[in-house]
């Protein structure tokens, strides 16, 4: 609902409070909403929050900031998913450190797939596009529901987004700003046709003023948005490196480029992988192999042919609608399957006790996984 939107911006907006301080209050009071409502007194007797904190909290001018936030969301088609959404990704939800709330434009799915974060340096050398191409391309022929995510800055990241979209695969770009700017101006263009099959992810607010440490942030929701982080080219301080860092903290794999010694923009990849904080890999196969990406898929299009060749065609039609839109409840599905409610209701049940479908939350009906 849009009123708890307006709550839960607001909430982030207050200074010094995190995720994890929201999480703590809305599981105290109930919502984001009592979270304003509590008088002052009783938010500063809270364990852990004390006077300044509630001060932050009842500033009056936060849910005008979120009002303003909204109508600019609205204007320009962009969302913003709240932790408690379906919608958030459930690979960032894992992270410790997880934005209460990120706000997205473009046309993505941030859950499901395949997700490979690729990042490295600005300066990045013809060796380097070479083999981030190469690697793209080879896991984007094999796997379809490929994510390429990235921060949208210059060298590889520039690389890798537009290879994605040359090869029509979603390309996500983590910006260190809000949705009002593109930053390097010079990647505008590229945004515009990133956001046919991807988009643009931030926790950042409109209006944010562009700094250094926000891109340091970001670098950690690259890391959560993906299964693994490949570093194809660094020096031996940069963002990629702490890309590198965060994902190692959140148990995700990290793979590098190795690189001749003494090359200034190898001595990152070789520094991770001399020190054990990434994998060496030289091809997309290795990188697959890592992942065990080829033995899932596999056994995933073995159990999907097993479970087709079993379905009714009242089945097949209700799990092609669900192939398009991944979650629906009984009365999008009729209306999309043109199967009458009462006999769904009884096909649905049918095929949970077949593990064809499960139950999600809102009463809707997703694909079973298992």
């Amino acid at each position: 609902m849009e009123s708890d939107l307006l709550y839960q911006i607001a909430l982030t907006m207050a200074k010094g409070v995190g995720t994890h301080t929201i999480r703590k209050l809305v599981s105290i009071l109930g919502s984001e909403k009592e979270v304003f409502e509590c008088p002052r007194k009783e938010l500063e007797n809270i364990q852990g929050i004390g006077a300044i904190t509630a001060k932050s909290i009842k500033d009056p001018q936060l849910l005008k900031r979120a009002e303003k936030e909204i109508s600019f969301l609205q204007k320009t088609s962009a969302k913003a998913i709240p932790f408690g959404s379906d919608e958030y990704p459930s690979r960032m939800k894992e992270c410790v450190d997880a934005p209460y709330i990120l706000y997205t434009k473009g046309k993505m799915a941030l859950n499901g797939g395949h997700f490979i974060g690729i990042v490295g340096t600005r300066k990045m050398t013809p060796y380097g596009k070479n083999i981030c191409e190469e690697i793209v391309s080879s896991l984007a022929h094999k796997y379809p529901d490929l994510s390429v995510i990235s921060g949208l800055a210059y060298g590889v990241d520039g690389c890798a987004h537009k290879k994605a979209v040359d090869l029509g695969i979603q390309t996500i770009g983590v910006v260190g700003h809000g949705l009002d700017m593109i930053y390097p101006a010079r990647h505008r263009a590229l945004s515009y046709k990133m956001m046919e099959k991807g988009g643009m992810v931030t926790e950042f607010r409109s209006e944010c003023v562009v700094d250094k440490k926000n891109f340091v942030s970001r670098n950690r929701i690259i890391a959560g948005l993906c299964d693994v982080i490949l570093v194809v080219e660094s020096g031996e301080k940069g963002g990629a490196l702490f890309t590198a860092e965060f994902a190692n903290s959140y148990n995700k794999d990290v793979c590098a480029i190795p690189g001749r010694i003494g090359d200034l923009y190898s001595a990152g990849c070789n520094k991770l992988i001399k020190s054990n904080q990434a994998t060496m890999v030289e091809t997309a196969e290795e990188i697959e192999q890592l992942m065990n990406w080829d033995i899932k898929e596999k056994e995933q299009t073995d159990l999907s042919i097993s479970k087709f060749m079993r379905l009714t065609d009242q089945e097949k039609i209700i799990v092609e609608a669900l192939q398009i839109d991944e979650r629906m409840d009984m009365n999008q599905l009729s209306r999309k399957t043109q199967i009458p409610f009462g006999q769904l209701s009884s096909l649905l049940f049918d095929m949970e006790m077949k593990d064809l479908v499960c139950s999600a939350p809102g009463n809707r009906y997703i694909l079973s996984r298992h």
